[in-house]
């Protein structure tokens, strides 16, 4: 299988040369109403309970590593995917401070 990696050399007609490839640029966080919200998941999880934490305007690297450090300080598991980050557990009271500290603002949703 080829290394498809952003480095590798693209012929430009316009010019005729040899030139590197550019790479993509990364998509924007999603805009929204600038609330995070925290929302408490059991349906389809088999019987755990898990906070989907949404609306969290970073860039997915930082996305990443706010994630790890959420699941630090709740002692526990946990995802980010698309755009939404999963904490295992519930943790809103933990999570909730720690987001407000960090400077967003936050909202409790669904039960």
């Amino acid at each position: 299988m080829k290394n498809n990696s952003v480095s590798r050399p693209v012929y430009s007609t316009e010019t005729g040369r040899i030139r590197q490839a550019t790479p993509s640029k990364q998509a924007a966080p999603p805009k929204g109403d600038g609330f995070v919200r925290l929302r408490r998941e059991v349906k389809g999880r088999g019987g755990g309970t898990v906070i989907v934490i949404n609306g969290v305007p970073l860039p997915a690297a930082e996305l990443k590593e706010l994630a790890g450090l959420l699941k630090k300080k709740c002692g526990c598991g946990g995802t980010v995917k698309d755009g939404v980050i999963e904490i295992q557990g519930d943790h809103r009271d933990t999570l909730l401070a720690e987001l407000q500290a960090r400077g967003f603002k936050v909202k409790l949703a669904g039960g």
